[in-house]
């Protein structure tokens, strides 16, 4: 029987200041190449492993993906799941509020199917 060590962390106190913008301070959380894939494919498994993530987000170094997971997971977005087996496996999913950012990826994927194929049909012509 495996024991599992379970990160959660609950969102960082993050509090807009006045004049501050809101959607400013969420893009400070999920901003940047590649929290938002990291975001996507979590959404699109339960959990998945390092080298799984890795695999799936593309061309991403073992450095930058492993400090993305680590702000997403300091932001409250990403758990971590340490599980004591050996070798050790180490799983990632999405929070509660993590998951929350679903319509955001839908609608951001949808924006994107819409434009960009709308951008490469008049580029063909």
């Amino acid at each position: 029987m495996d024991t599992a060590s379970h990160h959660h962390f609950h969102p960082v106190d993050r509090r807009v200041q006045a004049g501050e913008c809101v959607v400013d301070a969420a893009l400070d959380l999920i901003g940047g190449k590649w929290k938002g894939m990291i975001v996507y494919q979590l959404l699109s498994a339960e959990s998945l492993r390092f080298n799984a993530l890795k695999r799936h987000v593309g061309d991403i170094t073992q450095r930058m993906l492993t400090k993305q997971l680590r702000e997403l997971e300091d932001a409250g977005l990403v758990s971590r799941t340490v599980y004591a087996e050996v070798p050790p496996r180490v799983e990632y999913r999405l929070t509660q509020a993590g998951r929350g950012l679903a319509p955001v990826v839908a609608a951001l994927r949808d924006w994107g199917e819409t434009h960009l194929r709308l951008r490469a049909t008049e580029d063909a012509t």
